[in-house]
């Protein structure tokens, strides 16, 4: 039995719709075992179906996450706050305590399929930011030291 203390982080994007909640879901996919993972957004605005059909395609279930507001996780002692975009990067609040604040920027999928028409047209773009996005969760947590 695993007797380390996980890691506690936090991704953080503009809407927690999409970005963090992949991040999130990779994260208890993959390194369940080392990281308590949770998602924020400055401006929450619900979990984006199109990022729900991307993580299914590969056995990953976030349709029961919810799109949660930063400011509920104040009180909580991150280890690490890992923003997810610019915008959230740049409108981060100050977290009390330990955390370390790292930037790892990801394409916003609705904005790569604006001009999309239908979810074939759209998913090949949330799949390949899904797929950054395992990526990075995967080599955590050591990348959470290396710069950008």
């Amino acid at each position: 039995m695993n007797t380390e203390k996980k890691l506690k982080v936090l991704f953080l994007c503009t809407g927690n719709s999409c970005r963090s909640q992949m991040a999130e879901g990779w994260a208890l996919h993959l390194k369940g075992d080392q990281i308590e993972p949770c998602s924020a957004g400055i401006s929450p605005h619900g979990v984006n179906r199109r990022a729900v059909l991307a993580m299914a395609e590969k056995g990953i279930d976030i349709s029961n996450h919810t799109s949660d507001h930063v400011d509920d996780f104040q009180d909580v002692d991150f280890d690490y706050v890992v923003t997810v975009c610019d915008h959230a990067r740049e409108h981060c609040p100050v977290f009390p305590g330990k955390a370390a604040m790292i930037h790892r920027s990801f394409p916003d999928p609705p904005w790569l399929a604006r001009k999309a028409s239908s979810d074939e047209e759209a998913l090949p773009h949330y799949r390949k930011v899904r797929d950054q996005i395992r990526e990075f969760v995967e080599g955590m947590p050591e990348n959470l030291s290396q710069p950008e």
